[in-house]
């Protein structure tokens, strides 16, 4: 368990950031944001805003050193990032989850394979795949990008 008085890091710093910072410095946590946006919503109420690249190696080790556990805002941050910092600390989600998630190539297949009932899907690659995967989903449909694609981005009806 991690008490009120800890320092908890997150990755990612904006509105949901934000709303996580305010509630966890309520309750008694030092909160550093790792965000590289001099503005980050989440940075501007934080302990402490380190204002680097999610990989930068020096903005990681204090990260990591400081940190009682870290966290992140969003899926998009490289999964590589989580993996080094759990050497060092407690990190939740872990690096191999997220790397399944931020694919939805990846992540419905896991879904599929492990049993969770996922509406029907095809991957499409090339614009010549469009019309077998079509095909086999039937219409209508919405394409989506399989990586960064997110509140609709990324995605077109058919």
């Amino acid at each position: 368990m991690i008490l009120p008085g800890a320092t908890l890091g997150m990755l990612g710093g904006g509105q949901l950031g934000r709303m996580f910072t305010v509630a966890a410095r309520t309750m008694g946590y030092n909160v550093i944001v790792l965000d590289p946006d001099p503005d980050s919503p989440a940075g501007k109420v934080a302990t402490d805003h380190i204002c680097a690249d999610y990989e930068d190696k020096t903005a990681l080790e204090y990260l990591a050193k400081t940190c009682d556990a870290v966290t992140t805002e969003f899926e998009n941050v490289p999964a590589a990032t989580l993996k080094t910092l759990a050497r060092r600390c407690v990190v939740r989600p872990g690096s191999r989850a997220v790397a399944i998630t931020q694919d939805r190539i990846a992540e419905k297949t896991f879904l599929r394979d492990h049993g969770f009932a996922t509406v029907p899907f095809a991957v499409v690659r090339t614009a010549a795949e469009l019309d077998a995967a079509l095909d086999q989903v039937g219409t209508p449909a919405i394409l989506k990008v399989a990586r960064f694609g997110y509140d609709g981005k990324g995605q077109a009806p058919v």
